[in-house]
């Protein structure tokens, strides 16, 4: 990805860059925007090498974190629940039992690990498809974009 492309992504979506990037170093691959149910719609899936789900929540300002109303929602679809800020961004309006984690475009770092709360095993294998749907739709759209009208 080149400079321009970047100078375009949304604050939010930049944060999740840095995030999916880090999160490999912990041989966790990640998905963006993956819709655990309907109405529901996560910033980042991370999938680990154990089959762990953490979900990602980017915020890129405090206007943004307060009005999400839905992120509890998030939390029965994964084992750890984390939020994505940068390091200008007031990590005390974050519940202390969520994972923190500092970000930006390149990178990030854990500040915080999150409280685990293993997911039974029926929902754990419904998530671990829909990662896997999530991530090869992408794919075959990435090399083919007129199939997405087929979807």
């Amino acid at each position: 990805m080149d400079d321009k492309a970047l100078l375009q992504m949304m604050p939010g979506q930049l944060l999740a860059r840095g995030v999916c990037r880090h999160l490999l170093s912990y041989d966790f691959v990640s998905v963006e925007e993956l819709v655990p149910t309907s109405g529901r719609r996560v910033d980042v899936m991370a999938l680990g090498p154990k089959g762990e789900i953490w979900i990602v929540e980017c915020k890129s300002s405090r206007a943004d974190f307060q009005s999400d109303h839905k992120w509890q929602g998030y939390l029965e679809w994964c084992d750890r629940f984390f939020w994505a800020v940068d390091q200008d961004f007031p990590t005390e309006l974050l519940p202390n039992d969520t994972g923190l984690i500092i970000a930006d475009a390149y990178d990030a770092a854990i500040i915080r690990m999150s409280v685990e709360k293993k997911l039974a095993s029926a929902r754990r294998k419904s998530m671990i498809q829909k990662f896997a749907r999530h991530a090869a739709r992408r794919s075959q759209t990435s090399r083919d974009p007129g199939v997405a009208r087929f979807g």
